[in-house]
């Protein structure tokens, strides 16, 4: 039986940039950075938030060997659009990271703003993926999921 969600991929363009944002800037810890099948090898790398130690983000650079090159290129160019969304990141005071996020040069595309299920910004990674950032509601009961926000 499924037990829950452990990794998710976030396709980058630069491992090292990404590695450097995520945990610099966001302040994530890595959790795994190896090369599998030698120094010419695929590199896993993976970063996680530091309270939340079961779910992790593998940053990844599309193509081989996961893709064919040309698919890989397509992605790429999706990336660096910015026409990829990898999710929402929650926190508990959405003002103050803001703020603080904003100070280590994180791109914002949208400051806080109140939304039905709480306060929400918008900021691109490195590569070009946007996340919302995003405190919670009081009325909203996370034991439920955040489909409860929804009539």
């Amino acid at each position: 039986m499924i037990k829950g969600l452990a990794i998710t991929t976030v396709w980058v363009l630069d491992q090292d940039r990404a590695k450097e944002f995520y945990t610099e800037k966001l302040g994530m810890e890595v959790r795994t950075d190896l090369r599998m099948g030698g120094e010419d090898g695929m590199r896993w790398l993976t970063v996680g938030a530091k309270d939340q130690p079961d779910v992790e983000l593998t940053l990844m650079v599309p193509g081989p060997p996961g893709m064919d090159p040309e698919a890989g290129e397509a992605l790429k160019q999706l990336v660096s659009k910015g026409l990829m969304g990898a999710g929402v990141l929650r926190t508990d005071d959405v003002k103050a990271d803001y703020a603080a996020l904003k100070a280590k040069g994180v791109e914002f595309l949208q400051e806080p703003q109140e939304r039905p299920y709480g306060t929400e910004a918008i900021f691109r990674d490195d590569s070009g993926n946007w996340f919302s950032l995003t405190q919670p509601g009081e009325e909203l009961d996370l034991s439920k999921g955040w489909g409860d926000c929804v009539e």
